[in-house]
């Protein structure tokens, strides 16, 4: 599934390509939106919400899409051949100069501006919102103390934006198993801190870079390691999955530098 970054860019593309721009060109390929007709309308902004995109526009209501594991956005320019294969188009909405295109998306519906927390209420602080509440994402994670941080790192009730990616980077960066209950993490606040600073660092780029060095195999530093010498001390990179019955998320770690709790 995409990070919160990951979102976060793919918002300020179609906000650079419909923000303020009326609709030409409207095409929404699910069921349940099939008579809904957006030409004509202004888009007034794109904002993201944790991993959630959330399309405005000026007649009240939302355009509301979540990516989950499949979905992506694609840029054209208005006017080019639409990216395909036709049947995974599940979004076309076009402006004066682009189009935008959304793949697969699985989560397609429109809501009221003004009843966008029916969909997004339920979210913590966003990492990348400038207006973000640490405060109120680490009173959240602490909440449960008996819980494991690896897994209140990936609740988007805690704090919004954070994936499997950042939880297992942030955790080595800080020297924390992800099975240790929260409540015998010390430190919450740094640990929240570091996350923030993983997606800020990442959010302008498609890259993930989580080591300081962008050489493709050397971007992170135990994500997807499994099996291989630890960039720190040697030991081999652990990887399991954990977490409530059918809600199960792959994990890494490094035995020596995360010990266990």
């Amino acid at each position: 599934m995409p990070e919160g970054d990951t979102v976060w860019l793919a918002c300020l593309r179609l906000n650079a390509a419909l923000g303020g721009q009326r609709i030409t060109r409207s095409e929404l390929r699910v069921p349940q939106l099939a008579g809904t007709d957006l030409v004509g309308v202004t888009c007034t902004e794109v904002v993201a919400r944790g991993k959630h995109q959330l399309l405005r526009f000026d007649t009240g209501w939302t355009l509301h899409t979540h990516l989950r594991m499949e979905g992506a956005w694609r840029f054209r320019r208005t006017g080019e051949r639409l990216p395909g294969p036709a049947d995974q188009i599940r979004i076309v909405l076009a402006g004066a100069t682009h189009t935008c295109v959304g793949l697969r998306i699985p989560v397609v519906e429109m809501v009221r501006t003004d009843a966008e927390d029916e969909v997004v209420g339920h979210l913590g602080p966003d990492l990348l919102d400038p207006a973000f509440d640490a405060a109120e994402a680490v009173r959240r994670i602490r909440y449960h103390p008996g819980r494991t941080i690896g897994e209140a790192l990936l609740d988007q009730r805690n704090l919004a934006g954070i994936g499997t990616l950042y939880r297992a980077e942030t955790l080595f960066l800080q020297g924390i198993h992800p099975r240790r209950p929260v409540g015998e993490v010390a430190d919450v606040a740094a640990v929240v801190e570091r996350a923030r600073r993983l997606l800020e660092a990442n959010k302008l780029h498609h890259d993930q870079v989580t080591t300081g060095v962008r050489r493709r195999g050397e971007e992170h530093w135990v994500f997807e390691r499994p099996g291989k010498p630890c960039r720190r001390c040697g030991t081999l990179v652990v990887s399991e999955e954990f977490g409530p019955p059918g809600q199960e998320r792959r994990s890494y770690h490094c035995p020596h530098c995360q010990p266990g709790p």
